[in-house]
């Protein structure tokens, strides 16, 4: 791209290679590029462990096949494409080659041309050659018409041309002035042989006139118009590439750029449990049979919240501001000490607590909500960032307070990309019960969200009416109730009752059940 605006820049020129029975196998390298140095390269990853993927490197060129490199990835599970994209970036299976396009261009001064300029430039130096040639034909085959005309009025006055050569003291001034030839015509005339004054011959000179008439006519279209000249120039490249033209060695292909494997994802996918304290001590065990509250915990400190995953998945911090904080999950400080505080790998504002802790699959979907009873649906790709300082997530209405993030479980999808079979109970302090389908909510990045409960905005700022507590239910799961000791189990038709519309009031719990702790989902 940069050298199609600037003329300066490189071009890259990449190795080819084929897989056979899961091995992959270079059989091309580019432009001086030794095959050798290409595996020195990737051996000493190999041994870096900075190759985890690749089980074995060989080199099989011989005389039959002067280029023939076996990479062996570890397993069926490799992915090629990311593994070959991280040997372009980082071996000289990927090579640039400097293009430098000063030239001199059709005013004769020198100057850089981007390609597309260059071509440009050269197509109308083409066009210009073209019509020249054209119109160099158009003025021979119009002499050559002159001349014809001069001699066929000869055949037709064959006697009198033949009297005023013999008698004449000067035959061409007489023909001039006998038939108004010019001097071409009468010289033309005087230079016949006998032999060509056959009826034979005439009918010949007919003939080629005829011929020149439709050429010319041919010719003045080509040189009149623009698009006709155009396809003429095209069908002759064409037929230059055919008859001259050879298999190119180098084929231009369009590529994604070559990109190196992250630390994260050379490391692989460990499981792990991340667990985080009140007080903000974070640290991670290998494995998910980890109980992260059993865990030991600084003096006055205990355990606040916990998530499964794997080391090459994003793990995100929520506050209760709103503001999400991205982490790296493979270099967290082992759980048999008592890990280190998040505020050295991030910089929270001062008093922010954490609400949600999350480590899952980049296009793993949560709901997102404030206790004020707006909500929407994101990605925790959409979550993530590089600034220490977090990135903005939720928008909080007035005195409102951030819920704990939801996960949205994997269904399949509608036709129209948005989310089926899914709903949303979300519950009031009143004990105002509301369910809705998922797909009501949309899906943003960040920002406040749509209404989920009817909760009056001064209501909420006071904290007088607030969402308690809202999970997301699958097709066919039971919704679970928790009031204090107690709890209640609504499905199937008991649900019915509370289905309705985003946005509205919802109904009442019976009495008992009104004063929700939270609710919970029973599959």
């Amino acid at each position: 791209a940069k050298l199609y605006r600037t003329g300066r820049g490189s071009v890259k020129m990449r190795a080819r290679y084929v897989l056979e029975e899961g091995d992959i196998v270079i059989t091309a390298l580019p432009y001086q590029v030794s095959g050798a140095k290409v595996i020195e390269q990737i051996a000493a990853q190999m041994q870096a462990k900075k190759l985890p993927m690749v089980a074995d490197l060989r080199d099989e060129s011989d005389h039959e096949n002067p280029t023939r490199l076996l990479i062996q990835p570890r397993s069926n599970r490799v992915d090629i494409e990311g593994l070959m994209a991280h040997l372009f970036a980082t071996t000289d299976l990927e090579k640039n080659a400097r293009v430098n396009m000063n030239v001199i261009d059709l005013k004769g001064r020198p100057r850089v041309m981007a390609l597309h300029e260059m071509l440009a430039e050269w197509l109308r130096y083409r066009r210009a050659t073209v019509r020249r040639r054209l119109e160099h034909r158009l003025a021979k085959v119009e002499d050559r018409l002159h001349i014809l005309e001069g001699l066929l009025t000869a055949y037709l006055n064959l006697d009198e041309v033949i009297r005023i050569i013999r008698e004449e003291e000067d035959p061409k001034a007489s023909l001039i002035e006998t038939f108004q030839l010019s001097e071409r015509q009468a010289e033309a005339i005087l230079e016949l042989r006998l032999r060509h004054l056959a009826r034979l011959e005439e009918m010949k000179l007919r003939g080629e006139q005829d011929e020149l008439k439709r050429e010319r006519k041919h010719l003045k279209h080509l040189l009149g118009n623009d698009e006709a000249l155009t396809d003429l120039i095209d069908s002759e490249l064409e037929q230059a590439a055919t008859d001259f033209g050879d298999a190119r060695r180098s084929p231009l292909v369009e590529r994604g750029e070559a990109k190196a494997l992250s630390e994260v994802e050379l490391m692989g996918a460990d499981p792990i449990t991340v667990a985080l304290s009140e007080k903000g001590w974070i640290r991670a065990a290998k494995g998910h049979d980890i109980d992260p509250e059993g865990l030991s915990y600084k003096a006055g400190d205990r355990f606040h919240l916990a998530a499964r995953g794997k080391t090459n998945q994003p793990l995100v911090l929520l506050d209760d501001t709103g503001r999400a904080y991205t982490l790296a999950a493979h270099n967290l400080p082992s759980a048999r000490g008592q890990g280190e505080p998040i505020t050295g790998r991030m910089n929270p504002a001062a008093g922010a607590a954490m609400v949600g802790l999350l480590l899952d699959a980049p296009s793993a979907r949560y709901l997102l909500a404030s206790d004020g009873g707006y909500g929407f649906v994101t990605t925790l790709e959409q979550l993530t960032g590089k600034n220490k300082s977090g990135k903005a997530a939720l928008t909080l209405p007035r005195g409102c307070a951030v819920l704990p993030p939801v996960e949205v479980p994997t269904v399949p999808e509608a036709t129209d990309g948005t989310l089926t079979a899914l709903e949303v109970a979300v519950v009031s302090n009143e004990g105002r019960l509301l369910v809705f389908p998922l797909s009501e909510l949309p899906e943003m990045s960040k920002g406040k969200g749509n209404k989920m409960l009817s909760i009056p905005g001064e209501r909420a700022a006071n904290r007088e009416e607030f969402v308690r507590s809202l999970v997301v239910l699958p097709a066919g799961a039971t919704l679970v109730v928790h009031a204090g000791k107690r709890k209640t189990l609504l499905k199937g038709a008991d649900l019915d009752y509370y289905r309705g519309e985003r946005g509205r009031r919802g109904s009442k719990l019976p009495k008992g059940f009104q004063k929700v702790d939270r609710l919970a989902v029973d599959s």
